[in-house]
Parts: C-alpha cells; structure tokens; sequence
C-alpha cells in the first residue's frame, strides 16, 4: 500500500515509519509544525517543533522516504490551545491529547492521505486496529503500561478504518528502541515527550494565564458546607480531586481537604474531604461510537483518566439528549473536561468528554458549584 505516516521525530512514529517501509509499503512522511515559542524549540521530550522536525527528516532521510512539513500553528492554537485555555477558564480539566488527535491530526492527515493518494495513515499510537465481524474495530494495545486507546477514543469509525498503528502488537517500549536501533535510526535512544507538548515549563497555569487573565484572578476556597477556608492565586491551578497548592484551606480541623469542584462565575474553589469526592452517576457528552450505539442498559468497563484500569460499570446512551450516563460499580472521582472511554474487555466502544456532576449535597448544587 501507500502509506501516510505521521511523523512526530520521536522514537515511536520513526519506528511505524520504518517497519512499513520495510515491510515493502510505499512510505510517505508527514510532520506538523504545531508551535514554535522560545525553549518548546529545543527542549527535550518535545514534540512536532524544533528539533523534533529536524529528527523526522533525518529518519526519513535514512529510510530513503519522501517527506513533507505542514504549518498547522493556526489550527492547532484554535482546535487545542485556545480550547485547553478555555475550558479551564469554565472550571473544567482538560484533556488536550484527544482534541489534537480529534481534529489535527486524525481530521487534517485523512484529508491529506486522500490528497496525496495513499491507501492508509499510520501513527505512532499504542493501540491495536483489528478487523472484526462488523468492520475495523479499535483494541487496547498488548504492552498495557503503554497503551494510548483511551486518547483515541474521538477518532470516527471512518478513520478508523483508514488508519493502522504498526507498534500496537509491540511487547514493550524497549522492544521499539530495539527495532529503532536495528534500523539505524538516530532517535533509538530519544527520550520519550512529556506532559502537554505545548507547556514547556510545565506550569500549565502560567500558559492558561497568558491565555485567559481571568483563570490567575484570586478568589476565595470554600468548604461544601459553604464556609469560607481560605484564598486561591487563581482557577487555573487547580482540579477535581487535588490535594496540594491549597494552603491555609489543606485541612478543616484534623481532616485534610480536596477539590470538589471549581465555581467558574465566582472564581471559587470548592474542597471537602475525599469522603465527599466520590460521584455515584457520571455523564458525558460530544460522545464519539465506535459501534452502534446500544440500546437500553449495558454493562461496560470504563476509564475515568488514562493511567486507571478500566473498572465495571453500568451504562446507558441517551440519544435525544446526546449523553452517556454510567454508575460505576465502585464511585470515582470525576473531573468535568477529561475522557469517560469505555470497553468492552480490550476493545473500546466509545467515550466523550465529561460534565459536571448532577449530585446535590451540602452547599454544591446540582451542577458542582457552590451554593
């Protein structure tokens, strides 16, 4: 086949790259330049700017394969970063991997696979796309501590079918340095990227801050019972579940505090105690299928973030409203923003993007703010 491949100039996308050009395939290469601001350049563990674009077409260069470079700083601001800002403005956590994989890189290398005439996209993802009874089906991937279906759960059942991950059989990531070494790519002993891509301090506050002044403005840190604990230096350093960077607020009495939820339209932050946390019911919209959507009650696993395993739950879709609505087995703490995925063993099913919790208890209301 002609094949498209994604090419980030780590290890992982070298490796797909090399293994289908082995393989016979006719490669093609493709990098988006996503952004391009001060260190991000140079930083190591860096993606898809700087070095990183130097890298890809050195590996290109030794596997002998045609490669281009897109400019996607525009969309990549408007689809990811703007977004990312945004929803920490709502009081919400986002989960900036799936919006990149949903719209640049999933939606626009499609597009341009079909322009330049390829048969397929590949990537570097760890999952498995596996052809079942009723058409291409997305699979965990075989080296679990690596698995990465849980951020591709956006991807359309057309993309799916259009796309392959060579490195989702791969036992482990040293098995991938091995191949990358054996290929007599450069980028075999590369470190693997970190944290969000376009954060290069890490400090996501201060990259939200630039964005949206409003997310660094102080407020005041309230217990669920609606007294007043303390001060925040602003929304955007905190989420659901967070324990630290509470100061004066950490404890009530001997107990020690957690957040419960954000209060975007009062800049409050709301703590408890991790008792308090738990969610019986969690519901998620922008809900992406990867089968067709089932019909009534079901049983599922789902994953709340992507390190969990996936834990047994309940499900029902509802279609008119566009919500997936689940009582997990056990509660779990949520985070409006981040992925609900579900599975079906190691297949994944769908997912979407969480909401507020619809729970009513002491001074919250029914949408997780302060009362």
């Amino acid at each position: 086949m002609r094949i498209l491949v994604a090419m980030s100039g780590g290890v992982d996308s070298s490796v797909a790259a090399g293994l289908l050009h082995e393989a016979g395939h006719e490669v093609v290469g493709a990098t988006l330049q996503l952004y391009d601001h001060g260190a991000a350049t140079s930083r190591k563990g860096a993606c898809c700017a700087g070095q990183d674009i130097h890298d890809a077409r050195d590996v290109a260069d030794r596997l002998g394969i045609p490669h281009y470079v897109l400019d996607r700083e525009a969309r990549f601001r408007a689809a990811v970063i703007d977004d990312f800002a945004g929803s920490y403005a709502k009081g919400e956590t986002p989960i900036p991997c799936v919006r990149c994989n949903q719209t640049v890189k999933f939606q626009d290398l499609v597009e341009l696979a079909r322009d330049l005439g390829c048969d397929s996209l590949a990537t570097g993802h760890y999952a498995q796309r596996v052809d079942g009874p009723e058409g291409p089906e997305l699979r965990r991937a075989a080296d679990p501590a690596r698995d990465q279906s849980y951020f591709l759960f956006a991807t359309t059942r057309e993309q799916l079918a259009f796309t392959r991950f060579p490195l989702g059989a791969m036992r482990d990531k040293a098995a991938v340095r091995a191949e990358a070494a054996r290929l007599g790519l450069a980028v075999a002993e590369k470190p693997d990227s970190q944290d969000i891509c376009f954060v290069p301090s890490g400090r996501y506050h201060e990259t939200v801050a630039k964005l949206r002044p409003e997310t660094a403005e102080p407020g005041e840190i309230v217990h669920l019972d609606g007294r007043v604990l303390g001060r925040h230096a602003g929304l955007g350093r905190y989420t659901v579940g967070q324990g630290r960077g509470l100061g004066e607020a950490s404890r009530d009495g001997e107990e020690p505090m957690f957040v419960a939820a954000l209060d975007a339209p009062r800049r409050r932050v709301v703590v408890g105690p991790r008792s308090a946390l738990p969610q019986v019911e969690a519901v998620a919209g922008e809900v992406n299928w990867l089968i067709d959507p089932p019909c009534g009650r079901f049983a599922a696993q789902g994953k709340f973030r992507a390190r969990e395993v996936p834990q047994p739950l309940t499900a029902q879709w509802d279609a008119a409203a566009g919500l997936l609505r689940v009582v997990p087995d056990t509660p779990v703490v949520t985070a409006p923003g981040q992925a609900l995925v579900l599975y079906d063993g190691e297949r994944v099913l769908g997912g979407g993007f969480l909401r507020r919790a619809n729970v009513a208890r002491g001074g919250v209301d029914s949408q997780g703010v302060a009362a």
